[in-house]
């Protein structure tokens, strides 16, 4: 089916797709036959997503399951999944075991798959709202007994409170308002519950912040990702729920990260806490 590349490239660009000749070529690549080529080259110029026709996304040099409406992890949140590694590797070098690691919102397990690719030995969870998403991770992760469905922290089993090193959340931060300016690949087919953040985009986050001491290991971080405006109440949110803060940004992939730390005086509150 070579030989019909220039037409889809063609095709594609005139309904279009920015990188028609690399989308064409893997269109070509995952297709059967004639008919499932052209049942997907219709999808698309009809304007789904090119993950969810392919069925995957790259992220950060893996190939990442998605299904329909499930939403698709961005380039930039490789920067997310970077430092997630990196704090995990950290604690583990430290205290000579094995990193735990939740990847809250986790859509399609993109982030909790990068930590496991990475850090093999590493205990990794994930936990999402949306049904389709957690299918998804767990098609990814290779433990999926460790993939919860339900609202942030309340599927977690109580036991792994005040266990985990690193739980990195890239949840949805889009103000409601602003949903509406949103390419319509991701405003019409992927779950508004992935990308409505309420009304400054941080209402998800006031909430992962405020519960974060709870399931935090000692030492232990949130890492969460924003825009660059929403940076300083960001850090805000992460004060005033007893994290020393702050934030991490990358030119390459054009994205901030607010880190958080369990203070000292939140922590001594647990240690009196759990002592009786």
């Amino acid at each position: 089916m070579s030989d019909q590349l220039p037409a889809l490239v063609a095709r594609l660009r005139a309904a279009g797709c920015v990188f028609a000749e690399d989308e064409a070529a893997l269109l070509l690549a995952e297709a059967r036959d004639a008919d499932d080529l052209e049942a997907m080259v219709s999808r698309r110029v009809e304007g789904d997503p090119l993950e969810h026709i392919l069925g995957w996304a790259e992220f950060a040099g893996l190939r990442v399951r998605v299904d329909d409406r499930v939403f698709v992890p961005r380039r930039r949140t490789g920067f997310l999944a970077a430092l997630a590694v990196s704090a995990a590797e950290a604690v583990g070098a430290v205290r000579g075991t094995a990193p735990t690691v939740l990847d809250l919102c986790c859509g399609s397990g993109a982030i909790a798959l990068v930590v496991q690719t990475r850090l093999p030995g590493a205990l990794v969870f994930a936990a999402d709202l949306d049904p389709a998403a957690v299918r998804s991770a767990r098609r990814n992760l290779a433990r999926p007994d460790r993939v919860f469905e339900g609202d942030l922290f309340e599927p977690i089993p109580p036991e792994l409170a005040g266990r985990f090193d690193v739980i990195a959340a890239n949840t949805p931060y889009v103000p409601t308002e602003a949903l509406a300016l949103m390419p319509p690949e991701a405003r019409l087919h992927e779950a508004r519950l992935a990308l409505d953040g309420g009304g400054d985009g941080l209402d998800v986050q006031r909430r992962v912040a405020a519960d974060a001491a709870h399931w935090l290991a000692p030492g232990g971080r949130l890492l969460v990702e924003v825009n660059a405006a929403q940076v300083p109440e960001a850090i805000r949110i992460f004060t005033a729920a007893g994290l020393d803060a702050h934030a991490e940004s990358s030119e390459e992939f054009e994205i901030t990260v607010v880190v958080g730390r369990l203070s000292d005086s939140i922590l001594q509150h647990f240690s009196v806490t759990t002592a009786f």
